[in-house]
């Protein structure tokens, strides 16, 4: 369906966007529609340019990285000799004299809390209003439905309320209290009555009175209890009348209440599938909902309809009588696009399309404004966007222009707009130190994450051998070197008590026992925030950030000796690939099978991230950073013979039988087209042959990136309908 467009100056904007600037973005933003587009105009064509060369940089220097390495096939890799390399092509910065960033107005959710971040598509109403919300979750409801508790000595979970399972979740509970709340004398669990507060003094003696913060009464007996620990707050809620599907308490305790999700990505990126101007609108609508505090969800469950809102703030009486109030919901930060990508919504003066990067700065920012009024979110008036894909300091310091014509458009001050710097490409890596400096008055977070991370070393050195297994990379040289250097650098660059340092995502939002028990490396490493798939997980994950002192742990590895640029460089190419047939089949079929499960869903239902069952039938939570992964893996050992064109053909036709049948029950997902077999007509499955295309054009994606062929054919897709 041909699209409309609209001249505005050198624009030409397609007009279901320039509607929703006009009649929803801008008013009462006290910027005119007049000055919005007259200063897009003005600075997308200066910035468009500078976007081009830094892509085509980054295009050459892989020409360059591929020759060198071809160069020396046959040949170990001198690491003194690679790096030299590296610097000589302007992929490797010297590195400038230390320093301290000097990020002001940023809210305490990101400087003084460590807590789980909560990652949700912005483009579903409902995830992101959980999202936000998550900021407080009920202990007792994450620990009952997960298998956190274990469904052991007649405890499982069923359609009726368990009552051996619900004393299990009581007795966890208490045990949390005991560990995190220490009374002076005996436990938790021996308290028979409900405890009293009066003249807002509490009768419990606790090993550390300063913990006691607040109270709440209802008819005047007790009905609330409000501590702190490691600046996240436990709100233990009580009524003698009140039951957990008849079970009586008798503490009256009906639930422990924690501080759960503190700051949430609200998603426009890897975890969407926006692919022209109406997408795109729906992703702005549902921010400027958030921003304005007015975003609703319209649902129904077991026959019941619901509407879905923010959550208001939490009132209390302190120990000192006075009222308290908590903020109701996480910090929301926006992550926009990265450089890459182009949008048809906005065509410029040549009819070329606008940098999306640079589209989404400017309307995600403006929704802002409206926040800045009522303060339903930022209480600096600032307001962070976290930047992904970006490759070294150059493209940071384009951001940081991106950003500083923003702010002159809309009129706001300067370093109003914070940045995340999402370390997720090489190159960004080993100039970490470099990309803060050029953003020192706007950085308020960087973040490692493995699946990006491992697609871009592997696209980068595509030529130097054929990769290591998937599952081997987790345990490589330069993955923990890498995980370890995020942190270093962070540390040396002041973040501690001004910015967030974060870390990867669980992505088995079903397998929470074994979340409990390996992310708690998260903050043991110094990560002060990372990030969790559900509110749910964010609740559990909480428990991790109780247990550890963050800024203490950060000032103990301020003191350790920096990870090496050395480890870093390190490429995992396999020494001697001698696998089996079986071996290669096995890691075929389960990169097949997870591109597979994620592309269908993205081409023909416009599910940009989903919990997609893994071969062995586990849901894992995928995006596009997985599915980079996946082809570029399989793109690099076709490309050196590990396997050929007709064993992943063959391979991909397998497992587009297997994903079907997992598919099969499928629910219809409201506002999505409902499931197509792709195994049906192989031929004339758009999502089969683009899940191909990834993985046999892989070596020739820029960076690897996926989103150039997936967009493509969404667009294809859509277009048939």
């Amino acid at each position: 369906m041909a699209k409309k467009y609209i001249s505005l100056g050198q624009l030409s904007v397609a007009s279901e966007l320039l509607n929703f600037v006009n009649n929803e973005l801008l008013p009462d933003t006290g910027i005119s529609k007049e000055t919005f587009w007259a200063g897009l105009d003005k600075y997308v064509h200066e910035l468009a340019p500078k976007n081009r060369k830094l892509i085509e940089f980054r295009e050459n220097l892989q020409k360059k990285i591929d020759s060198w390495h071809k160069s020396k096939k046959g040949k170990d890799i001198d690491l003194k000799e690679y790096s030299n390399f590296l610097e000589e092509i302007d992929y490797l910065k010297k590195e400038g004299k230390n320093f301290q960033i000097e990020t002001k107005n940023v809210d305490s959710e990101i400087s003084k809390i460590a807590g789980p971040q909560l990652v949700v598509p912005v483009m579903n109403a409902r995830y992101s209003l959980n999202a936000a919300n998550a900021r407080w979750g009920s202990l007792y409801d994450a620990l009952y439905g997960t298998d956190v508790i274990s469904e052991s000595d007649g405890s499982q979970r069923g359609e009726k309320y368990n009552y051996i399972r619900g004393e299990k979740v009581i007795e966890y509970a208490r045990a949390i209290l005991d560990q995190n709340i220490p009374l002076q004398k005996g436990s938790w669990k021996d308290i028979a009555e409900i405890p009293k507060v009066n003249n807002n003094q509490l009768n419990l003696k606790l090993k550390n009175p300063n913990q006691f913060i607040g109270y709440n009464k209802k008819s005047n007996n007790l009905s609330s209890l409000l501590f702190i620990n490691n600046n996240l707050h436990i709100d233990i809620k009580f009524d003698p009348n009140q039951t957990r599907g008849g079970l009586k308490d008798k503490a009256g305790i009906y639930d422990v209440i924690l501080e759960s999700a503190i700051t949430s990505i609200m998603d426009h990126e890897d975890s969407v599938a926006a692919v022209d101007a109406n997408d795109k609108v729906h992703g702005y609508r549902n921010w400027l909902g958030l921003m304005k505090g007015d975003l609703e969800y319209k649902g129904e469950k077991n026959g019941k309809k619901f509407i879905r809102k923010l959550n208001p703030d939490r009132e209390y009486i302190s120990s000192k009588g006075t009222k308290i109030k908590l903020h109701g919901r996480a910090l929301m930060l926006n992550r926009n696009v990265g450089h890459l990508m182009t949008s048809s919504s906005i065509l410029l003066q040549d009819k070329s399309e606008i940098p999306e990067g640079i589209m989404d700065a400017f309307i995600t920012t403006a929704a802002a404004i409206h926040d800045f009024k009522n303060k339903k979110n930022s209480r600096k008036n600032s307001f962070y966007i976290v930047k992904p894909k970006m490759h070294g300091p150059d493209e940071v310091a384009f951001t940081n222009l991106i950003f500083e014509k923003v702010e002159k458009v809309l009129n706001l001050k300067k370093y109003t707009i914070k940045i995340g710097i999402m370390d997720e490409e090489r190159r960004t890596t080993i100039n970490l130190k470099e990309c803060i400096r050029e953003v020192k008055n706007r950085v308020v977070f960087i973040n490692t994450g493995f699946l990006d991370r491992t697609g871009d070393e592997m696209h980068t050195s595509m030529e130097a051998g054929p990769m290591i297994k998937k599952g081997e990379m987790k345990s490589s040289k330069w993955i923990n070197a890498y995980e370890n250097n995020n942190v270093d650098v962070g540390l040396a660059c002041g973040f501690s008590g001004i910015a967030q340092i974060g870390k990867g995502m669980w992505a088995a939002p079903d397998k929470m026992s074994d979340m409990m028990s390996q992310k708690i490396n998260h903050p043991k490493s110094g990560a002060n925030c990372a990030w969790v798939p559900s509110p749910t997980a964010a609740t559990l994950h909480a428990l991790h950030y109780h247990q550890i002192d963050i800024f203490s742990k950060q000032k103990e590895l301020k003191n350790r000796t920096p990870a090496k640029l050395s480890d870093i460089l390190t490429i995992p190419i396999a020494d001697r690939p001698n696998w089996s047939v079986e071996e290669i089949t096995k890691e075929l079929e389960n990169n097949a099978q997870s591109i597979l499960g994620y592309v269908v869903r993205w081409i023909d239902q416009g599910v940009g991230c989903s919990k997609v069952p893994d071969i062995n039938n586990i849901g894992l939570m995928e995006d596009r950073a997985t599915l980079r992964i996946s082809s570029q893996h399989i793109a690099n050992w076709l490309h050196h013979g590990i396997c050929s064109k007709e064993q992943v053909l063959e391979t991909m036709k397998k497992m587009a039988n297997i994903v079907d049948k997992q598919n099969i029950k499928d629910p219809d997902l409201k506002g999505y087209a409902s499931y197509k077999r792709m195994s049906d007509d192989f031929d004339n499955s758009i999502a089969f042959k683009a899940a191909c295309e990834l993985v046999l054009q892989g070596r020739n994606q820029p960076s690897g990136y996926t989103e150039p062929i997936l967009h493509l054919n969404r667009i294809l897709k859509k277009s048939n309908h």
